[in-house]
This record gives C-alpha cells, structure tokens and sequence, in this order.
C-alpha cells in the first residue's frame, strides 16, 4: 500500500470514526461527512489517472456533484433545525415529535 492510499484510507475512516463517536452538534456530523466524500474523490481521481483511462475519469465528477448537492441539504437542514429547535444540538431531534 503506498503512502497516498493510506493517507486517503485514514482520512475516510477518521471521518467515519468522527461522524460515529462525536455526534453532539449536526454540523460536526456534517462536516464528518464531507471530509468523507472529499476523501472519497481525491481517491477516486488519483484512481482515474492511475489507470489512465477517460471513462474513469467522470466518476470523480459525478461524486464532486453529489457531495455539493449532499453540503447544500445539509446546511439547510442546519439553518431549518436552528430556527425551529433554537439550536443544533442532536439531542433535541426527536424524530418521533411532530
């Protein structure tokens, strides 16, 4: 394995183990999981130019536009829950409450 791949590895599963273990505040998880997806893409680009093939190459792109739509529900999700609950605080959502 060579240092670029563990380097990606690690950064994919530091998330995971963040968005796992430190689940206080919704933006936090947020951010786990965006730290997630740009690990995710900077290994499926070195990927692409490993193998040196054109067709590999539009995957990256298609997670990259998944990712920015992913950060722009999320942020909604963060301004909406703020407004309504008066914080972000995991805690206090309740999906059994109306």
């Amino acid at each position: 394995m060579t240092s670029a791949h563990f380097t990606f590895t690690s950064s994919f599963f530091l998330g995971l183990a963040g968005l796992a273990l430190h689940r206080v505040h919704l933006l936090s998880a947020l951010l786990c999981l965006e730290g997630m997806m740009l690990s995710l893409f900077v290994a499926l680009s070195l990927w692409a130019l490993q193998l040196k093939v054109v067709f590999s190459s539009t995957s990256p792109m298609y997670l990259l536009a998944f990712s920015a739509c992913e950060a722009g529900v999320g942020l909604a999700l963060l301004v909406a829950t703020t407004r309504t609950h008066g914080t972000d605080r995991m805690n206090n959502l309740v999906l059994l409450q109306c």
